[in-house]
């Protein structure tokens, strides 16, 4: 069976884009011969900076024949209906149509259409045009003839004419190759813009430019290595982590691996070749952090260490595209030369982030606001962010009066979670300072690391230098919780605060789209109160932390009378001063509880727990997730048990007939009168729920889940031979609503552990 080999060459792709767009290179070409009636035995894509690859195996060589059958209306139908089907069918009268004769409905017509298969060749010729020109760029520039103004000389994100071809770079040549695996393959030669698919690419730029013929995939990757361009991206990252382990090793030193920049670089070369830079000692005084993002985001470079050790090596390993008749000195020269220039800049950053502003004197009403010492170069920057009323969120008031919120909220969690309420407060009122620093503005990944560095040079206690970077954690899924009790504390408050505002000012997350990160605030809570075993009820919390009217957080001025904006705080109109909150309501805390229960379960179900079972512990009304959790990890292992069966069995009978009879209107008394107990069945059940209930909340309220359930399996023996001994549905009207009490109270006993009604089996 034949195959199909397509090549895009243009101009450099950005790194960024090349995965998608090979990818989706792939699908769309496959899902449009599929279409079109087409089969194949496998497809791959492959990438480089400078051209994207699709090699399809094992094409049919054409489309089967097709047979369409389009049924129309009655023979007696009116002549505008006729005519509708005819255009459907696209038949010229209905003497092209059959007439079929149905027994029950009479004579209808019925159009048969057969179309011919088409060769591959006519088909690639046909879909390629349409995938190059609606190609899903992110970005895209117009080019070629139809989009030059009238003089001009070249196109571009500007040009004119809406027949102009978008790309993401000018498109340089198309290769478009078919045929079997042994004999002469054949050009499909569409056209794009004047560009004429063939079988001629080229090489690389500078070591190789001269025309390479392709014929078939095979001799196309053989004689593009020839012409120094390493096709498979996977491979050209291989061979850059493994050189620059080698060079590294070969030096003394380990490579700091990087897979974000390793991904980067091998988009950036199409022959990748490592070599080694260095810059002077002096600069391994800046944080290690630094050093890093700035080698690695302004020239792609990875840096390396001392073997066995964290600390930095004064080398850094670039990878460059071409081979150097100088064995790379140049480019080594000219590397060194920008990021001499850059961790200059980077040192400069950092001495003066550690030295005092220029404006003190205009800080003083903001430092006695939060209570700041303007010796300090941090607080300095705390008090600069306050008095430059920096935006958080035009609705949400400025970063001062976040952290205000923030500090009001954390004090009450200080005392939830058992954490030193005045290491807490100073955590708070640091933790978003090092926005202000020239190292943040430079590198914003850093904040919360550069906070930290900070403040451990300012003698800060080491658990608010830890909270000022871990109060933005967990960031992801893969990220750490916070393991210090001030950590969780902030972080927490943090959390709380971005989703109880969001969520007062109407800014929801709606299906895929959450631009202020709002899913991520709420796994992160979830992830800390499980992961670091902390209870706390959000409900009174969620209240407590909504701005606006429905609960507006008290702030204590501390000891700073005489500042206006402490005044401001005493009554709360410094931290909602102008938020035109939507509905600062309980519903609105109710439905971001139940934001917390969508979270819950998804980290539950990631962690292996049954979908059922977490319904069963989960009440809309559950606050505490962390016993939610505790519950289910209970639940689940209790319910495949011998006793778990038994629960089930016992419960499932009697809740269900209650169920049923609820929903008939049948009486149900409001609690079990024992004068109407008149067998000896029905005694003796009412006996073992009393007993099986003590025991349970007893269990509860120590937290042994497990055991609350062992004592309700109790009851499994009593609730069979009641259903064997007793009718539930006596004539007698009371003895009927009692009997019906009894399986009331079963439910509401069960009901402290979880709903079994919920689970399946």
């Amino acid at each position: 069976m034949p195959d199909l080999l397509l090549e895009l060459r243009s101009e450099e792709i950005p790194a960024r884009m090349q995965r998608k767009a090979a990818g989706d290179l792939k699908k769309l070409v496959t899902d449009a011969l599929v279409e079109a009636g087409l089969t194949y035995e496998g497809a791959r894509e492959y990438w480089t900076p400078r051209r994207l690859t699709l090699d399809v195996r094992g094409l049919t060589a054409r489309s089967a024949d097709q047979r369409e059958e389009i049924k129309g209306p009655s023979t007696k139908a009116p002549e505008q209906a006729v005519q509708g089907f005819l255009r459907k069918a696209g038949l010229s009268s209905v003497a092209e149509a059959q007439v079929v004769s149905d027994p029950k409905k009479g004579d209808f017509y019925l159009a048969v259409l057969s179309r011919p298969g088409r060769a591959a060749e006519e088909v690639i010729a046909a879909v390629m045009p349409g995938i190059i020109r609606n190609f899903p760029w992110p970005k895209s520039m117009r080019w070629g003839a139809a989009s030059m103004p009238k003089g001009a000389r070249f196109g571009g994100v500007d040009g004119k004419g809406s027949e102009s071809l978008r790309w993401v770079r000018p498109l340089q040549s198309i290769v478009c190759v078919f045929g079997p695996e042994h004999d002469e393959t054949q050009v499909i030669p569409f056209e794009i813009d004047g560009l004429v698919a063939g079988n001629v690419t080229y090489g690389h730029r500078f070591h190789a430019p001269e025309p390479i013929t392709v014929r078939r995939f095979d001799d196309y990757v053989t004689s593009l290595e020839k012409a120094k361009v390493m096709l498979d991206a996977e491979r050209r990252k291989d061979v850059i982590l493994h050189d620059s382990r080698d060079l590294a090793f070969a030096n003394g030193l380990e490579l700091v691996e990087d897979e974000g920049l390793l991904e980067e670089v091998s988009g950036l070369v199409e022959w990748p070749h490592v070599l080694m830079g260095e810059f002077e000692q002096d600069y391994l005084e800046i944080p290690t952090e630094i050093i890093r993002l700035t080698i690695k985001t302004n020239q792609k470079c990875f840096v390396a260490r001392l073997q066995g050790e964290e600390r930095l090596s004064n080398r850094f390993i670039l990878v460059s595209n071409i081979e150097a008749k100088d064995g790379g000195k140049e480019i080594i020269h000219g590397n060194g030369k920008v990021v001499r220039a850059r961790l200059s800049d980077a040192k400069h950053f950092w001495t003066r982030d550690q030295g005092n502003l220029p404006d003190l004197q205009e800080l003083e009403a903001s430092a006695k606001t939060f209570a700041l010492d303007l010796k300090k170069p941090l607080d300095q920057r705390m008090a600069k962010l306050d008095a430059l009323n920096v935006t958080f969120h035009a609705k949400l008031g400025t970063q001062g009066q976040r952290v205000a919120r923030i500090r009001s909220l954390a004090a009450k969690l200080a005392e939830m979670i058992h954490a030193d309420a005045k290491l807490v407060d100073r955590a708070v009122v640091l933790a978003k300072a090092d926005l202000r620093t020239e190292a943040v503005g430079e590198f914003p990944e850093l904040q919360g690391l550069m906070g930290r560095r900070y403040a451990a040079l300012q003698g800060e206690d080491a658990s608010v230098a830890a909270a000022v970077e871990d109060h933005y954690k967990p960031q992801g899924p893969s990220d750490r919780v916070p393991d210090d009790k001030v950590s969780i504390t902030v972080a927490l408050a943090d959390k709380l605060d971005t989703l109880t505002g969001f969520w007062a000012i109407d800014e929801k997350p709606t299906g895929s789209k959450d631009p202020y990160a709002l899913r991520r605030a709420a796994l992160g809570v979830v992830r800390i109160l499980l992961e670091c075993n902390v209870r706390l009820n959000l409900l009174p919390v969620l209240q407590a932390a909504m701005p606006g009217d429905a609960g507006a957080p008290t702030v204590s001025p501390m000891s700073v009378e005489g500042s206006e904006k402490a005044q401001a705080l005493a009554d709360n109109s410094y931290i909602n001063e102008t938020f035109p909150v939507v509905d600062p309501s309980a519903r609105t805390v109710e439905d971001l509880l139940s934001f917390f229960h969508d979270r819950l379960k998804v980290y539950l179900r990631d962690q292996g727990a049954r979908h059922d079972i977490i319904d069963a512990v989960l009440t809309p009304e559950a606050d505490d997730l962390l016993m939610v959790a505790r519950r289910a990890e209970a639940l689940t292992a209790f319910i495949t048990s011998e006793e778990g069966r038994n629960l089930l069995a016992g419960t499932k009978r009697a809740v269900q007939l209650l169920a049923a009879e609820e929903k008939k209107g049948t009486v149900v008394a409001d609690g079990v009168s024992e004068e109407l107990l008149k067998l000896d069945a029905e005694k003796a059940l009412w006996s073992a729920i009393k007993a099986a209930s003590g025991e349970a909340t007893e269990a509860i309220a120590k937290e042994d889940f497990r055991s609350a359930m062992e004592a309700l399996a109790k009851l499994r023996a009593p609730v069979d031979r009641f259903f064997e001994d007793v009718l539930v549905n006596d004539e007698d009207t009371a003895v009927r609503a009692n009997r019906l009490a009894l399986l009331k109270a079963i439910r509401e006993a069960t009901a402290t552990v979880a709903d079994f009604s919920k689970i399946a089996g």
